[in-house]
């Protein structure tokens, strides 16, 4: 499907609007459900019983007090679980190996269990179950069952877990390997450094991240054993993918499986996978014949959710003298936890290393990805998911060759840009770039980040013993892609209901899509309702995460739109005594070709049609579906961050944040504003403060909100935001997506700032999270020769 009309929205049209978002009454006055505000008869509370050790064996669990507390129902350990009906927390397996993609070794995928018999390998793996009455008579008699382990020793740092000598996390994992991964050209990669004039090398750490939901992750499960169905609510992303979850752990049909997905309160990748928690709320429930629902605790999301991130990366950027780009190098150890989560592997990889061309014609490029167990919780998506790792790595370089040459960090970019006329772009790194135009975006972002006279201001202040920074971070993202479903349906009232397979969970698809359809068909914004996360109302879905669901859901809409605007048309002609290659439909309306003043609006056929008044061998409805294949694309865009350091106490004052992104035309300016202001807000979180800690012994030290630090109102600046429209020609509509752009570009737009800052001192580099002590520390060990 290539971009049409549609991709240049005109003036009267709904598409491109600012439209408030339809979805937010509800969520802010408290009249949306979350999983917790669910309730059902006879329900009965789940609590899991966690392991305290990061590695140990098992050597008994005696579950007799628990089952003493007043009101519990049923204790459950591994023991318990029919290994012939009953799988483990599925994984995707090992890192993709297709075209110039290449596993060199293992890989290594170990079961995980879904309650640990004989050893546990990261504190806080599910050792056991709890139903009460009461929730907490649940957590109290959680806390009452009673595990004899032998604690082994345990290994957190993946550099240090990847050797012989290290703690075993598997044994049938040697040196807990778990794969080697390469892209890239390594021959031609090693010949462009051998022979380049300039080269420059950085050490990078890409700190692990606590993913932290409004809401943390809960399941309110109902078996039916006459019906022998399944229904869950489920916080979760993917509605449709869960049901698969249920269906293929517990060996129940998935015709029988209903997945319900309420308000979700914060997915950011979290929620699209698996865990121990929702798939024992199911198997509990099919076991005890009640209904059984558990909620994450804020510890236990700190301890047990996948988090993000987690790379050690040596790369290094290859130039010429005039600045040309040759050639770029990355060799990174990845931290992927004590087992391989849902799709980890394929994160750390496939959406990492064809990513590292940037928005830059870099000729010869290899990545090396290592892969390795520790006794840590797994590593899987979190919000960007391997795209902000590799804009870092690239951008990082950029700036510190700029620092090489002399040369201002921003012509730098700007003469490597990749050039519009070299579209599609195939870099050599396995990714197929479908449309871009980076300079414009880079001058809006300088433009609006006053940035020649940030420049002069800044050799001003150096001259008072002050330090000001820029930098910029320059973004690329895959986005979209993949099937998806679309269902439109007209009532008899004229009003309309979409169906499809994408999951609202504060994105504003119920607003953008029923944009896209009151223009297709040309019906009050007011008629058009959009229906989602439930599996039993919408026929397939592929879910939300990847920045895709603009793509594939908005596009998929559009489909079933026009299918119905065909099937209304020779109801159309009928009425208006006319041939059908004699109708032309506008604006919602069906009329006679040269006769504008006969025509006939497609809510007035579709009364018609439930009212049987159609012609012979017409079918007496008005829906269509569709089920589509989109095709990835990649958004694109300049942030440019302003900042100035006081060297005495090493506080940061962040002065200015400008986001200039290109997502294609936009569906609703609002909704991209928003997202791109969440996505900063968590980009600058991880730059400034956030980072998941183990202790030696594999105990999470930043297991609460007290030790963990997010981001807060003081954090984030007022930003200035701004887009240019480069349409994708991969799809109708010409889109592309939005939401990770912040999270992938302002890490290396701030940590940029920060460096070019203290410049002037020494400091090179510095690893986030910049707290203030870590910034005070760099300028004291570069100023203490």
């Amino acid at each position: 499907m290539t971009a049409d009309a549609d991709a240049h929205p005109t003036e009267d049209q709904l598409r491109g609007q600012r439209v408030v978002r339809r979805e937010d009454p509800a969520l802010v006055t408290g009249h949306a459900e979350y999983t917790d505000d669910l309730r059902k008869p006879g329900m009965l509370h789940a609590a899991i019983v966690r392991s305290q050790y990061a590695h140990a064996e098992i050597e008994a669990i005696d579950t007799a007090a628990a089952e003493a507390v007043d009101g519990v129902v049923a204790v459950f350990t591994g023991d318990d679980v029919d290994p012939e009906t009953v799988g483990g927390v599925p994984t995707f397996g090992g890192p993709p190996s297709f075209g110039g993609m290449r596993v060199t070794g293992g890989p290594n995928v170990p079961e995980r269990p879904l309650l640990a018999t004989e050893r546990v390998r990261y504190t806080g793996e599910a050792l056991a179950v709890v139903l009460a009455e009461r929730r907490y008579a649940a957590h109290e008699a959680a806390e009452a069952v009673e595990v004899e382990y032998d604690r082994l020793d345990a290994v957190v740092d993946a550099t240090e877990a990847h050797s012989i000598d290290a703690p075993q996390v598997h044994d049938d994992a040697p040196e807990n390997l778990s794969f080697v991964w390469e892209v890239g050209d390594a021959e031609a990669t090693d010949d462009a450094f051998e022979s380049a004039p300039n080269t420059v090398s950085i050490d990078l750490t890409n700190q692990r991240l606590a993913p932290n939901s409004m809401e943390p992750r809960g399941a309110l499960a109902d078996w039916d054993a006459i019906e022998g169905t399944l229904e869950v609510h489920v916080s979760t992303q993917a509605p449709h993918d869960h049901r698969g979850l249920f269906s293929n752990v517990l060996s129940i049909p998935e015709q029988k499986v209903h997945v319900v997905g309420p308000a979700v309160g914060g997915g950011f990748g979290l929620k699209n996978k698996y865990f121990a928690g929702e798939l024992l709320a199911a198997w509990a429930s099919t076991q005890i014949g009640r209904p059984v629902k558990w909620m994450a605790t804020r510890t236990e999301a700190f301890r047990t959710d996948t988090h993000g991130r987690d790379h050690a990366t040596t790369c290094e950027l290859a130039f010429e003298d005039d600045g040309t780009l040759l050639s770029l190098r990355a060799d990174t150890t990845v931290n992927v936890g004590a087992y391989l989560s849902k799709v980890g592997a394929y994160i750390s990889t496939r959406n990492y290393g064809p990513l590292l061309s940037g928005q830059y014609a870099i000729p010869a490029i290899h990545c090396s990805v290592t892969g390795v167990f520790t006794n840590t919780a797994p590593t899987d998506a979190y919000r960007g998911a391997g795209r902000p790792e590799a804009c870092y790595v690239v951008e990082r370089l950029m700036d510190r060759a700029a620092v090489e040459l002399g040369m201002d960090p921003a012509e730098l970019r700007q003469m490597n840009y990749l050039q519009p006329d070299e579209f599609p772009y195939e870099t050599p790194v396995e990714s197929v770039y479908d449309s871009g135009d980076y300079e414009p975006a880079l001058d809006l972002a300088l433009e609006h980040a006053n940035y020649d006279e940030m420049r002069e201001r800044q050799e001003q202040l150096r001259e008072e013993g002050r330090y000001l920074g820029i930098g910029i971070g320059g973004l690329v993202e895959s986005a979209g892609g993949g099937p998806e479903s679309g269902l439109v349906r007209f009532h008899p009232s004229g009003t309309v209901t979409a169906y499809v397979g994408t999951f609202d969970h504060g994105q504003g698809h119920h607003t953008t899509f029923a944009q896209v359809l009151a223009d297709e068909l040309g019906v009050p914004f007011e008629d058009v309702e959009v229906v989602d996360g439930d599996t039993e109302r919408v026929p397939k879905g592929t879910g939300t995460f990847g920045s895709r669901s603009t793509i594939a859901g908005g596009n998929v809409l559009r489909e079933s739109a026009r299918k119905v605007v065909e099937s209304a048309r020779p109801v159309a002609a009928h009425h208006l005594e006319t041939s059908t290659d004699d109708v032309e439909f506008e604006d919602g309306t069906f009329h006679v070709v040269g006769a504008p003043d006969r025509g006939i609006h497609i809510q007035e056929v579709a009364r018609k049609v439930y009212a049987g008044e159609i012609p012979e061998g017409v079918e007496a409805g008005l829906e269509a579906t569709t089920f589509l294949d989109t095709e990835q694309t990649f958004p694109f865009g300049t942030h440019v961050a302003v900042v100035e350091v006081d060297v005495d106490s090493g506080e940061v004052d962040l002065q200015q944040y400008v986001a200039v992104d290109d997502c294609g035309p936009q569906l609703n300016p609002i909704i991209v504003e928003g997202q791109v202001h969440g996505g900063v807000a968590q980009g600058l979180g991880q730059a400034r403060l956030e980072h998941a800690v183990y202790d030696e012994n594999g105990t999470l030290v930043t297991g609460s909100f007290q030790d963990y630090a997010m981001p807060r109102a003081e954090h984030v600046p007022d930003m200035v935001t701004d887009h240019t429209v480069t349409p994708s020609p991969r799809n109708a509509l010409g889109v592309k997506g939005t939401g990770e752009a912040g999270t992938i570009a302002a890490p290396p737009a701030y940590v940029n700032a920060v460096v070019d800052a203290l410049s002037p001192l020494g400091v090179e580099s510095l690893d986030m999270p910049l707290t203030d002590e870590a910034v005070w520390r760099a300028v004291q060990d570069a100023t203490a020769d």
